[in-house]
C-alpha cells in the first residue's frame, strides 16, 4: 500500500485557497499537489477542512465575478487619466540637472478624462436567466392538462344509437272527431 500524501496536502491548505482565488480548477490544483483526482475527491471525504479550503477559495472569486458582472450589466463611469514625462524644473521654473548633465523627467498627470460604459444587454441577459430563470429562461417548462375524449367513432356510434332511439318511439296521431 502507497504512504498517503495527505500529511502534504494538509500543510498546502493555505496554498490551495489561495489557488482557487487564482482561478485553478481542481484539476490543476491536483496537478499542483502531484496527485489524481481521484485522490483528491478521497481526501474531500475525509478531510473536511480540504473542503473548506476549497469553498473559501472559490466563494471569493465567485463574489469577485458576479460583482463585476453586475457592474458590465448595470454601466459604470471611470476616469481615465493620462500622463506623460516632463521635465523636472525647480521653484523657479528652471530644469532641474541630475549628476551626468540630463535633465531630470517626472510623470505628470496632463488629462483626467471620465468616460462611461454603457450598460451591456448581453450581461443582463445572463443576469436575469441565472437569478430569475422562471421569468427569463430560454425554455419555459409548460404543465399540460390533457383531457380524456372519447374518440370520434364512439362518439358518432353514439349519435346514431341515439337517432335510433328517437325512431322507436310510437307517434300517435291524434284525429279530431
Amino acid at each position: 500500500m502507497a504512504l498517503s500524501k495527505w500529511p502534504e496536502v494538509e500543510s498546502k491548505l493555505v496554498l490551495i485557497e489561495a489557488w482557487c482565488r487564482d482561478g485553478l480548477i481542481e484539476k490543476d490544483i491536483c496537478h499542483n499537489l502531484d496527485i489524481s483526482a481521484q485522490t483528491l475527491n478521497v481526501y474531500k471525504h475525509e478531510h473536511p477542512e480540504l473542503v473548506e479550503a476549497l469553498k473559501r477559495g472559490k466563494e471569493v472569486v465567485d463574489i469577485a465575478i458576479e460583482n463585476a458582472l453586475y457592474k458590465r450589466a448595470k454601466g459604470y463611469a471611470y476616469e481615465e487619466v493620462t500622463k506623460e514625462l516632463v521635465d523636472s524644473k525647480d521653484k523657479y521654473g528652471y530644469p532641474i540637472v541630475d549628476d551626468n548633465g540630463a535633465v531630470k523627467q517626472e510623470l505628470k498627470i496632463t488629462k483626467v478624462v471620465t468616460k462611461e460604459v454603457q450598460p451591456d444587454v448581453t450581461a443582463q441577459i445572463f443576469w436575469l436567466k441565472n437569478r430569475k430563470p422562471k421569468d427569463w429562461r430560454d425554455k419555459h417548462e409548460i404543465e399540460k392538462t390533457v383531457e380524456h375524449r372519447i374518440p370520434m367513432l364512439q362518439e358518432i356510434q353514439d349519435t346514431f344509437r341515439q337517432a335510433r332511439m328517437i325512431n322507436q318511439v310510437d307517434v300517435i296521431d291524434i284525429k279530431e272527431e
